[in-house]
């Protein structure tokens, strides 16, 4: 991944518990998931770390539901943001240790994020509504 890329990613807030859960998984799934455990944190470590009572209920968080389009192909998708263990395609539960999933986490209603998809290219997702479970 390109510094530019990252350095255009807009900012993105996390609920305290959910960044350190969220550390813990990445590194220990770094053998089997490389590109997603970096990915995911990266975006960590660039996020605003908030008690949950701080974060607004438009922000991206665990088991939030979201409506995201890919700018580029105009695909509009609905999923809920989930753990691996909860994560179930058909039922629209994405785990947290996608590409999608990890590019999600912290975005805000009416945000875009530059991110690349499993063969490196690179789709614009815009947030276009966040409700929290």
């Amino acid at each position: 991944m390109t510094k530019t890329l990252a350095a255009s990613r807009p900012p993105i807030m996390m609920i305290d518990s959910d960044a350190d859960r969220l550390t813990n998984l990445a590194i220990s799934v770094e053998d089997r998931f490389p590109q997603v455990s970096e990915l995911l944190l990266g975006e960590i470590s660039r996020a605003v770390v908030q008690p949950a009572d701080r974060v607004g209920g438009d922000v991206v968080t665990m088991m939030s539901s979201v409506d995201f389009v890919d700018e580029e192909s105009g695909a509009a998708r609905s999923v809920q943001l989930v753990y691996p263990g909860e994560a179930d395609i058909a039922a629209g539960k994405i785990s947290i240790l996608t590409l999608i999933g990890a590019g999600l986490i912290g975005l805000r209603a009416g945000q875009s994020i530059d991110w690349p998809d499993r063969s490196g290219k690179v789709h614009k997702l815009r947030i276009e509504a966040v409700r929290q479970s």
